[in-house]
């Protein structure tokens, strides 16, 4: 099975769902995934692989292997709308807000 696949399949079981409803949601066909689970096509479509990228807030570099660096001053704007300093503190909360998130939504 193909690296991309597998990181697909990781990124729906980290969000609880399958992949069928991902690509329900992605508005891409089912088929062609199984299709490169499969062997049957040896590769994604560059749209396809975008849409999923998407879908998940990810790069496409990702989906190949790569790693994923969160731009913190990004989010900490989208947080937090740039509005004066984001102290330590605050940043901090915000990571263990989120991971109670995470652990309540298992």
């Amino acid at each position: 099975m193909s690296e991309i696949y597998e990181r697909i399949e990781q990124l729906c079981r980290q969000r609880g769902i399958n992949i069928t409803l991902m690509c329900k949601e992605c508005k891409i066909p089912r088929a062609s995934l199984t299709d490169y689970k499969m062997g049957r096509i040896k590769s994604l479509s560059a749209k396809t692989l975008a849409k999923i990228a998407e879908y998940f807030g990810i790069s496409v570099d990702y989906l190949y292997g790569g790693t994923q660096s969160v731009d913190e001053k990004a989010l900490k704007v989208a947080l937090f709308g740039g509005d004066g300093e984001v102290t330590d503190e605050m940043w901090e909360e915000v990571k263990r807000y989120a991971h109670y998130i995470r652990e309540k939504g298992k």
